[in-house]
């Protein structure tokens, strides 16, 4: 990997009349993140231009928002996905589900730590001032990074909590949110797995299940995700871009946010948990639902 040498190509891409919108795909999507970086950094000592400014004025559309955010360091991806969720025309409450539900406590405080450098207030105050009811306070938890990330499973308190599940939803009439937070926002992954083991036995159904019919709405869509990333995150990217793509439309700010997110590190799961789940290939789904560079891009990203 010469940075240089990239650099030198994208820069040759874009020179002159036309792009060569091949040779930029071609140069970026065989690249990793922080390799793309160096290029970013090596463009403006070389060249003495801002890669991205080029690239901006070069491209155009959804591929523009595919090769950007390539660029981006997946952090500041991650905030200015979430700043726009916020922040743009109405509120994009799917995208803050997805980076909240999915992230590592890390990824998380580092989300936090970027946002504030990055527009003056605090991601949980945005979430405060943008979104209501239960819906604001599950946000608000999974935005603390806070869940326990051991692996212990207390099989007492497994069982405890379980039950606890079981009495704050099916069991009464009406729904204490406030306990389905508090347990599905806090416990750890391998302990959670258990609970909602023993909740099948105590209320004959699964967990998913009961959220659906307990709740509605984001609240509904918030939980399942939680309960979806901690079984299987990889299905849970699968269901995401399956949904961002059938039916009439694409939801293309869906689609190229988890192509992008998810590139380097469980597409591959993804892949097969796509085609398991829905019997035909990612690549294939791609390709019957977009055209030309953007299309291009994604199945880059994509493989297979």
């Amino acid at each position: 990997f010469s940075a240089e040498q990239e650099a030198q190509a994208l820069r040759k891409a874009m020179k002159g009349l036309g792009t060569d919108e091949d040779a930029i795909i071609e140069t970026l999507t065989k690249l990793n993140v922080s390799q793309r970086q160096q290029v970013l950094i090596t463009y403006k000592s070389t060249i003495g231009r801002d890669l991205i400014d080029d690239l901006k004025s070069e491209l155009s559309g959804n591929f523009e928002k595919v090769i950007i955010g390539l660029m981006t360091p997946t952090t500041m991806y991650d905030v200015h996905e979430l700043r726009r969720a916020l922040k743009g025309a109405g509120t994009d409450e799917g995208c803050l589900i997805e980076i909240l539900a999915s992230r590592t406590n890390t990824e998380i405080r580092h989300i936090n730590e970027n946002y504030k450098l990055q527009y003056g207030s605090t991601l949980e105050d945005d979430i405060v001032s943008d979104t209501s009811s239960m819906f604001r306070r599950v946000l608000v938890s999974l935005a603390t990074g806070n869940r326990d990330e051991g692996t212990f499973v207390d099989e007492a308190l497994a069982q405890q909590d379980a039950q606890c599940l079981y009495e704050a939803g099916e069991k009464k009439w009406g729904t204490d949110e406030v306990k389905f937070l508090s347990i599905l926002c806090t416990r750890n992954r391998c302990h959670l797995l258990r609970v909602f083991d023993v909740y099948r036995v105590i209320a004959n159904k699964d967990i998913t299940e009961s959220i659906k019919s307990e709740m509605s709405g984001d609240l509904e869509d918030a939980l399942l995700a939680v309960v979806k990333c901690l079984r299987n995150k990889p299905a849970y990217f699968a269901e995401r871009l399956y949904k961002s793509m059938k039916g009439l439309g694409t939801d293309d700010s869906t689609l190229i946010r988890v192509m992008v997110t998810r590139s380097e590190i469980d597409m591959l799961y993804i892949r097969r948990e796509f085609q398991a789940t829905y019997g035909k290939s990612l690549h294939s789904f791609i390709k019957g639902d977009c055209s030309g560079d953007y299309r291009k891009v994604l199945l880059r990203l994509c493989g297979g």
